[in-house]
């Protein structure tokens, strides 16, 4: 190894311990479109969603909300792939 080079950074041990309880907030535009893509995309992450372990909060003035998935997290990797996509989302402006 060349002195320039720095040896790569050991990974980080996530505080988390799997499979947990994962809070995950979600959120966007109040409309349909919005509400769609959350739940897709999540779903598309989460297979075993349950509907009734959501959230849903619209902001003071209507204009945003937030959803506010419960889920069984399995995974680290299956938490850096639903972040990933959902920010990626144009439609999502933040991923809590």
């Amino acid at each position: 190894m060349a002195d320039s080079e720095e040896p790569p950074a050991p990974e980080t041990e996530s505080p988390l311990k799997f499979p947990c309880e994962y809070p995950l907030k979600v959120m966007g535009v109040t409309g349909s479109e919005f509400q769609s893509e959350a739940f897709t995309i999540v779903g598309r992450h989460v297979p075993e969603l349950d509907g009734s372990r959501v959230e849903t909060r619209k902001s003071r003035e209507g204009r945003y909300v937030s959803y506010t998935f419960h889920f069984t997290a399995k995974g680290r990797d299956q938490l850096d792939a639903l972040y990933t996509e959902l920010n990626a989302s144009e439609l999502v402006k933040a991923v809590l």
